[in-house]
């Protein structure tokens, strides 16, 4: 691997967020310019609220070429942009941005990244299956967009909240069968679902033990999915193999997010393998 020099023809890239110091975002995209010899920088800035317009207008002012956009500004971000793709406008939120000539487009790769992952690393084809979505916020509504494009037998959605379910169901009705259940239908579900995705920040750092349903619910071979990859291997997974689940981390959404936003940047191929290797080494994992 070859690391580029910063120079006058050096492009500029980033991630906003309220915090973004956490992020990893930075060791992942910059090692993905260094291995494809794009020359490119990645940096991470701390935008607050109040100052997300200000900072679009020094995208546009200094030709930052591309952004990823984190919490809390998925959705804020929308109506300082030119245009939204399809994807983004469905799902309502925005993660990646496109400076093509000072004309800022807006694009979610949330869903199909995580989607992507699922597939490469757990279960090779949702068709046909019954998927259980824990929780019904930005999340899962990413997930849902790109999952009805699988031809599943039925999605279905768990939330604190029923009235999120509802809606999230009826957003996508007419393209899937899509199932809004009570919390009391939960045990029921775990035990028929094919798939189980949590969505929601249940066991996420610094709360590593919480879990977001009852692990004796879970039924052998069941694939359980958890969004978080800091832990690694939250404690709903390390319960889901114990029951003898097949457990798929968080991880892989996060890489291919970030790859296809690389890839809408850039034009190139994304090196996926190396930047998984690159986010591991900084979680210590490597």
């Amino acid at each position: 691997m070859t690391i580029a020099l910063i120079d006058s023809q050096t492009a500029l890239y980033g991630v906003i967020g309220d915090p973004v110091g956490h992020s990893k975002s930075p060791v992942m995209m910059n090692r993905a310019f260094a291995e494809t010899g794009v020359n490119g920088a990645y940096m991470a800035f701390h935008i607050a609220p109040a100052r997300l317009g200000d900072f679009i207008l020094g995208v546009r002012a200094m030709g930052v070429r591309g952004v990823n956009v984190t919490i809390p500004h998925k959705q804020e971000v929308i109506p300082f942009l030119d245009a939204i793709d399809a994807s983004a406008e469905a799902i309502g939120a925005v993660n990646t941005i496109v400076n093509r000539e000072g004309h800022l487009t807006g694009y979610n790769t949330d869903g199909i990244g995580y989607v992507r992952s699922l597939k490469e690393e757990a279960v090779p084809t949702l068709a046909g299956k019954t998927i259980l979505l824990l929780g019904a916020g930005g999340a899962a509504r990413g997930i849902v967009h790109a999952l009805v494009r699988e031809q599943p037998a039925r999605i279905v959605i768990s939330n604190r909240t029923p009235d999120k379910a509802r809606a999230l169901a009826a957003a996508y009705e007419d393209q899937a069968e899509l199932l809004p259940i009570s919390q009391s239908e939960l045990s029921r579900w775990c035990g028929e679902a094919d798939v189980i995705i949590n969505t929601t920040s249940i066991g996420m750092y610094p709360l590593v033990d919480a879990l977001p349903m009852d692990p004796d619910w879970l039924r052998p071979g069941t694939v359980v999915s958890d969004l978080i990859y800091n832990p690694l291997k939250t404690a709903l997974l390390k319960e889901a193999e114990a029951k003898g689940c097949i457990s798929h981390f968080g991880l892989g959404m996060f890489i291919y997010q970030g790859a296809y936003a690389f890839e809408y940047w850039t034009g190139k191929p994304a090196p996926a393998a190396a930047m998984r290797e690159s986010v591991l080494a900084a979680l210590g994992q490597a």
